[in-house]
């Protein structure tokens, strides 16, 4: 591996491979009122959220790289604490991007990016009518992080209201469809990421008593097939299939055609069980990858 030392190189070039390694990140998508009430609207992609109880989301309108100076946005949120954090999705991601344009104070990026201001009901900056979802927050605190370019500044907010358009809503009315969501992301450079259905995978979270890898069967463990991703799959059960569905599977047509095919050839045969077993874990079939995985190492 390369080590780079953010102490030995300019700024921008570290700020660039940590955006390329840090990613994908989601964007706040910040609208903002100054004392005089001109709306600014800006996307940033150094956002998360931190707390549901009370919601607390932060993101950063850090201080430019260029020449160390300040954005309209944290500005206004220093001078009225209040921001509402829309989130972009992929209809309206260019409009988004336009929205990052450096417009002169007092200039509305609703208008220069054609989006639709909407009231809101708690804080004084609108809302984006084409947002997918909005959170109207109060600022907490902000809080920053050096006076130099490139130096964060985190906005802390509380949520006070998410307002969140019907159509992305799951069937209980109490969930939001990724897949109708269609958020983006951002990545390094000119790059982003769509929630597309392609790019979306499911993921079961961690059993309390998985066993872990360092309890698989030794042979299991060191496979040349099995993936690390295969082996923690494998290392989240808490149960282990029972002596009567091992000797099931080992009945089994797909089973007894590998074992009878490669009956002279052991290192193959168990090379060729860890591939069923693999194919069966990327199908979310984790029991009965290890019930051809238990029935190999038995038959040895």
């Amino acid at each position: 591996m390369k080590t780079f030392n953010p102490a030995e190189l300019p700024t921008a070039e570290f700020h660039s491979l940590m955006l390329g390694a840090i990613a994908p990140r989601p964007i706040a998508f910040a609208s903002t009122i100054d004392e005089a009430g001109n709306v600014n609207l800006s996307p940033f992609s150094f956002f998360n959220c931190f707390g549901s109880n009370p919601p607390v989301l932060i993101f950063s309108p850090a201080r430019r790289v260029r020449d160390n100076t300040g954005k309209h946005t944290l500005d206004n949120v220093l001078e009225t604490g209040e921001v509402v954090i829309n989130i972009g999705n992929y209809a309206l991601v260019e409009q988004m991007s336009l929205a990052s344009t450096e417009y002169d104070k007092g200039v509305n990026e609703f208008v220069k990016a054609g989006l639709t201001p909407v009231a809101s009901s708690l804080v004084k900056p609108p809302r984006v009518a084409e947002a997918p979802a909005a959170f109207e927050c109060r600022v907490l605190e902000v809080k920053p992080i050096g006076d130099k370019g490139g130096a964060a500044n985190l906005v802390i907010c509380e949520a006070l209201l998410l307002h969140v358009r019907e159509e992305v809503l799951g069937a209980n009315g109490k969930t939001i469809d990724p897949f109708k969501l269609d958020a983006v992301a951002r990545l390094g450079g000119d790059w982003y990421l769509r929630g597309i259905p392609d790019s979306l995978f499911e993921l079961p979270k961690p059993s309390r008593k998985g066993i872990g890898i360092d309890q698989l069967p030794v042979a299991i463990r060191t496979s040349t097939v099995l993936t690390g991703n295969n082996l923690a799959r494998l290392g989240n059960t808490e149960v282990l299939p029972s002596p009567e569905e091992i000797q099931r599977f080992s009945q089994a047509p797909i089973y007894q055609y590998l074992a009878h095919k490669y009956q002279d050839n052991p290192g193959e045969k168990e090379r060729q069980i860890h591939l069923l077993a693999q194919r069966f874990l990327e199908e979310g079939r984790v029991q009965e990858a290890w019930q051809a995985l238990l029935v190999a190492e038995l038959s040895k």
